[in-house]
């Protein structure tokens, strides 16, 4: 049998694993919500189900290894969450040990955003570079940096916080102690404060806001007004990225990405006004939409162990 690795992806609300080979093609799927109410024992159990079940049918020889993509900072030396807004109860706790000692196989434990990076270089929109950058649009915002094909992670495994670079100047404040995030002012979460601010409605998702701005009144000039705004702040975190880095691909995922008709030609154009280097290299620098979705974070976490097994 083909050797296989498994990724899996714990979110906020569900759990996700799967199967793949070592050519990136997807053998099986298992997702479900997870009961977080229950404690940390159930969730740990859970997780080493959904694994369990998917070695049990492809053959614990030929398993190449398992990577668990979460969110939070990672100390990656310990494998342990440092700190996570959505899993706070296994922070500080040995996820990494303990699964790994549960299923008596190397584990790898990375945070979900630098994930989803590694799964679009690998099988998504960057198969074609080594060096990317990906921004996650989501209720909040992550990223994560390739470079070599290989992860940025810093020296703590901190790198890579990308929704926490300014964009505005004594803007906003963020829950993690700054002023001016470019999550708190082009995050999902920021689009919504937006819309209430401007009398659109009191409880509207982004993609309402979004659906808005396809019509014709007064309130889709609204909306698009709102999506104008996100993209020069997401464009301004761009032109930095670029100036920074010098990468041929800049990437963007999440659920914003309907609404890439009205934020992204603001957001270029920032990009443009904002970074030196773009304009210089504009005609080999691209600034596109990431192309698997929700799967990056798990075609991710199942490479990790045929990259970064080597040296686990």
């Amino acid at each position: 049998m083909p050797e296989y690795s498994i990724g899996l992806d714990l979110g906020g609300t569900n759990l996700r694993a799967a199967a793949i080979d070592q050519h990136g093609t997807l053998l099986d799927k298992i997702s479900g919500g997870v009961h977080f109410s229950e404690g940390r024992e159930a969730v740990l159990a859970e997780m080493v189900q959904a694994i369990g079940a998917l070695r049990e049918k492809y053959g614990p020889t030929s398993l190449a290894g398992i990577g668990i993509g979460v969110p939070g900072f990672i100390s990656l030396k310990e494998g342990i969450i440092r700190n996570s807004n959505n899993l706070p109860f296994l922070e500080n706790f040995p996820i990494r040990d303990e699964i790994g000692r549960r299923l008596g196989t190397l584990v790898i434990l990375e945070n979900d955003a630098n994930a989803a990076a590694l799964g679009e270089k690998w099988m998504g929109a960057g198969r074609e570079v080594n060096d990317l950058v990906l921004l996650t649009l989501g209720t909040g915002i992550g990223g994560g940096i390739i470079h070599g094909g290989r992860i940025i992670r810093g020296y703590l495994g901190m790198a890579g916080e990308l929704g926490h670079l300014t964009a505005v100047p004594n803007g906003n404040p963020c829950g993690c102690g700054s002023q001016g995030c470019v999550e708190k002012h082009a995050s999902a979460t920021a689009v919504t404060a937006m819309a209430r601010l401007m009398q659109l409605g009191e409880n509207l998702t982004s993609k309402e806001v979004y659906e808005l701005a396809c019509g014709n009144d007064d309130r889709a000039a609204k909306a698009r007004e709102i999506w104008r705004v996100m993209g020069e702040s997401l464009g301004l975190v761009l032109a930095g990225l670029v100036n920074t880095f010098n990468f041929p691909l800049y990437l963007l995922s999440g659920g914003m990405l309907p609404a890439w008709e009205f934020f992204a030609p603001p957001m270029i154009r920032m990009t443009e006004l904002r970074s030196a280097t773009y304009r210089l290299s504009k005609s080999s620098t691209r600034i596109e939409q990431a192309t698997l979705g929700n799967e990056a974070g798990l075609y991710g976490a199942a490479y990790l162990p045929w990259i970064e097994g080597k040296d686990q």
